[in-house]
């Protein structure tokens, strides 16, 4: 369906033309009509659909006309990431507009945030946890919010944002459009959409299997090889825009300096980085300054690049739902992508849920030429300890003899510094 069947404003439709979009996904197909007529939706959809624009053409649309300088749309998202992101489609869709957004989340001062909120803009797009000390603070009101969209809600589920959404629930009038987007419908998800929609309409959109623009490779390997296998298939792989994910921060960070090494522009993406790290990370990597971008689970919800070639699973993830999550970054929109996922033998019981959720057997791929043979390395031999040898004097230069520590402080120190399990 052509996005001119919808009736969007002229200044909409000018900024749909200049990103050059043309023809609805099915997610806008099903959904758009009723979030653009104002009906509560319950929506599930793979990412990469274009399910942002669900929600923002029909705030958009709504805030052409009525009171500017307050906050008039909230929505509420899992990570400081997918925040951006949005707030990045509410520009480039609202172009032609004059309508004002602000984006509020944790890592960053609040400064900024305050100023925005002050001046007054009609589009928040919120993480839970600022939004709640804003509110407190007495920084942000929604009393005026007409539109809530709940935004990757399983995954603030998961993250332990259920509370304060609740809790956010409380400060914005009980009528207004609500729109809940999940991939997802755990238990705790359903009572929360059961308490904040009225009578919604669900769309359900291509939900029970990865996108079919994914070419699917499982990699067997044994777990001491993964790594020189993963540097072996990125020297045989188109590495223009390459996601490697892990189950790990530590092990991202260090991943991607092994990648590094090994000649390519890599970068890595986790919360341990701070906001900046990571926005530069992310920044690097849709431009194609950096090659490879190694992530947590961080990422594998809202990530945003358009031409991903392949997402590799460096570690097999912990549920099938994420790895959905995981390879819907690459073959977004129609193009083609691959997944590559590297397998140890502790990997099978995922391997057979991944099987069933896409009703056939995963290809299983040998790299030519690696040697899938190479030993284990040896464990460096523990060297028994040397014996502490008694210093024919107790005087240290530029220390008077009488007031040097007796030589068993040390070793009384290190008993009382761990003594009970407290450990740094």
């Amino acid at each position: 369906m052509s996005f001119n069947h919808f009736n969007l404003d002229p200044r909409l439709q000018a900024g749909i033309d200049r990103l050059g979009y043309t023809e609805a996904t099915p997610i806008q197909t099903a959904a758009l009509p009723a979030a653009l007529a104002g009906r509560d939706i319950i929506a599930t959809a793979q990412t990469g659909t274009g399910k942002t624009a669900v929600f923002v053409l029909p705030i958009l649309q709504k805030l052409l006309s009525g009171p500017r300088n307050r906050t008039r749309a909230l929505i509420v998202t899992p990570t400081r990431e997918l925040a951006e992101q949005i707030n990045d489609s509410i520009r480039d869709l609202g172009i032609g507009t004059k309508i004002r957004s602000a984006t509020i989340y944790g890592g960053v001062g609040p400064q900024p945030q305050v100023r925005a909120l002050r001046d007054g803009v009609e589009i928040l797009v919120a993480c839970p946890g600022r939004l709640l000390d804003h509110l407190t603070q007495g920084n942000a009101k929604l009393q005026g919010v007409e539109i809530l969209v709940l935004d990757e809600a399983d995954r603030m589920f998961d993250m332990g944002f259920l509370p304060d959404v609740k809790r956010i629930l409380k400060h914005v009038p009980a009528k207004r459009q609500t729109m809940l987007f999940s991939a997802t419908f755990p238990k705790e998800i359903e009572g929360l959409a059961a308490q904040t929609l009225t009578n919604p309409q669900r769309i359900a959109v291509g939900i029970s299997a990865p996108a079919h623009t994914v070419a699917h490779a499982l990699y067997p390997v044994p777990q001491h090889l993964k790594t020189p296998l993963l540097l072996a298939i990125l020297k045989q792989t188109d590495t223009n825009s390459v996601l490697v994910f892990t189950r790990t921060k530590h092990r991202a960070e260090k991943l991607s300096r092994q990648i590094a090494q090994a000649g390519f522009r890599a970068t890595s993406l986790h919360s341990d980085r701070s906001q900046g790290q990571r926005q530069s990370a992310l920044a690097g990597f849709k431009s194609g300054h950096f090659q490879v971008m190694v992530a947590t689970d961080i990422a594998a919800r809202g990530l945003d690049v358009e031409g991903i070639s392949h997402v590799i699973n460096f570690d097999m993830p912990a549920t099938a739902d994420d790895y959905i999550h995981r390879i819907g970054r690459t073959g977004r929109a129609e193009h083609t992508g691959d997944a590559f996922t590297l397998v140890t033998p502790d990997d099978k019981d995922m391997v057979r849920s991944l099987e069933k959720i896409m009703d056939k057997p995963l290809v299983h791929q040998k790299l030519e030429g690696f040697n899938y043979s190479a030993p284990a390395p040896d464990r460096p031999a523990s060297s028994p300890r040397p014996q502490r040898r008694t210093p024919a004097s107790s005087y240290a230069p530029g220390k008077p003899a009488s007031r040097q520590a007796p030589r068993s402080a040390p070793s009384r120190s290190l008993r009382q510094k761990f003594a009970g399990g407290r450990t740094k």
